[in-house]
């Protein structure tokens, strides 16, 4: 038989159904321990399972997922609901559940969600928490900005000509003439002077402190992909950061990606086929696929063109044979692609540096 998971916040509605597509029964858990060992008490209970399906394995079917494959049962990520069952019968829990299961059981739902549980998935949690902080150290330096180009002359004067750097420890040293401004109140030019030098002190301190933030989760991220893939980061062009973002997209189990293929479709950067009718041969880029990851191959690319020689004697050879920059790029990426994917750590092996040959053909 085989197993669905809507998941909530909350909440998890679990649909059983057997090998011919029968629905065997459905059932609410609550989406804790106690409900994930309920939840496949409950499922086993209907026969022997196959696989269950899993909805937003990334979110809220995170932990749901790492205590299914904990007990060693097949998980599968379903995360596009059947759009012509919804709009003939309708959406709700005990459907969306249903709808799960027969995904799997169709196999129109094949992927094997991440793992969530090792190295990676910790580089990116910090990842995000670094991309957070860096957003919001932006924000902080162009709201002291925009204070500082409004303040009383004599002291804009002095701080709009300071670098970036300058200006923050500058901020920081600056005192008002009280902590209390309603002492001022009668004076609206000093009231004026007090608050603004208050509000580019608390801004410059806001502003080194995700700085400072920023610095450690560099530090800490860097000894964590240096340690997860040491091959990945020798590549040429392929620096912490751009590693770190091939690791997350790979997860922590990158031996779920089947081939170099699967990884390249991945990415983004797999031509896909747009023969119809009369027309035969022709290909279109792919537009789906994990954009960040696409992005990575395209700063590794022009990396590479403008410093790797290997690439641009490709890209001379190319050129004469009559390709565009565009047709160039998409054939470099595509293989960067193929070198990332060998260069990826497994669990089950040591993975070993390679150097693919340069493409011959688009």
């Amino acid at each position: 038989m085989i197993g669905g998971v809507d998941t909530h916040k909350n909440t998890h509605y679990a649909a059983a159904v057997d090998d011919h597509g029968r629905l065997l029964g459905h059932r609410e858990f609550p989406a804790k321990d106690r409900g994930y060992a309920d939840l496949l008490s409950w499922i086993q209970g209907h026969g022997d399972v196959a696989a269950i399906g899993v909805e937003s394995t990334g979110s809220f079917g995170a932990t749901l997922t790492r205590y299914l494959t904990a007990h060693a049962v097949r998980v599968v990520e379903v995360n596009r609901p059947n759009r012509l069952a919804r709009h003939m019968d309708g959406k709700s829990d005990r459907l969306d559940a249903e709808q799960i299961a027969r995904a799997v059981l169709g196999q129109t739902s094949t992927a094997t969600p991440k793992a969530k549980s090792g190295m990676v998935e910790v580089i990116r949690t910090l990842r995000v928490t670094r991309s957070s902080a860096v957003k919001a150290r932006t924000n902080a330096f162009n709201t002291l900005w925009g204070v500082m180009i409004g303040a009383p002359s004599p002291l804009r004067d002095e701080l709009v000509v300071l670098s970036k750097k300058t200006l923050v420890n500058r901020c920081l040293r600056l005192r008002p003439e009280s902590e209390n401004l309603l002492e001022l109140a009668t004076d609206p030019d000093r009231l004026l002077m007090a608050g603004v030098k208050t509000a580019l002190r608390d801004l410059a301190r806001r502003w080194k402190q995700l700085d400072d933030e920023v610095k450690t989760l560099n530090k800490q991220i860097e000894a964590l992909v240096r340690a997860a893939a040491p091959e990945l980061i020798e590549l040429h062009g392929v620096g912490i950061e751009i590693a770190g973002q091939f690791l997350v997209t790979a997860g922590d189990n990158a031996d779920r990606i089947r081939n170099e293929a699967a990884f390249a479709k991945l990415c983004g950067v797999a031509p896909q086929p747009a023969s119809s009718g009369r027309t035969s041969g022709r290909h279109r880029l792919s537009r789906g696929g994990d954009r960040a990851a696409n992005s990575a191959l395209y700063i590794v690319t022009i990396v590479r063109m403008r410093h790797h020689q290997p690439t641009r004697d490709y890209v001379e050879r190319r050129t004469a044979e009559g390709l565009s920059k565009r047709e160039i790029i998409r054939c470099l990426k595509r293989y960067i692609a193929r070198e990332v994917y060998a260069n990826l750590p497994r669990p089950a092996q040591t993975a070993t540096t390679t150097s693919a040959p340069l493409p011959s053909a688009a």
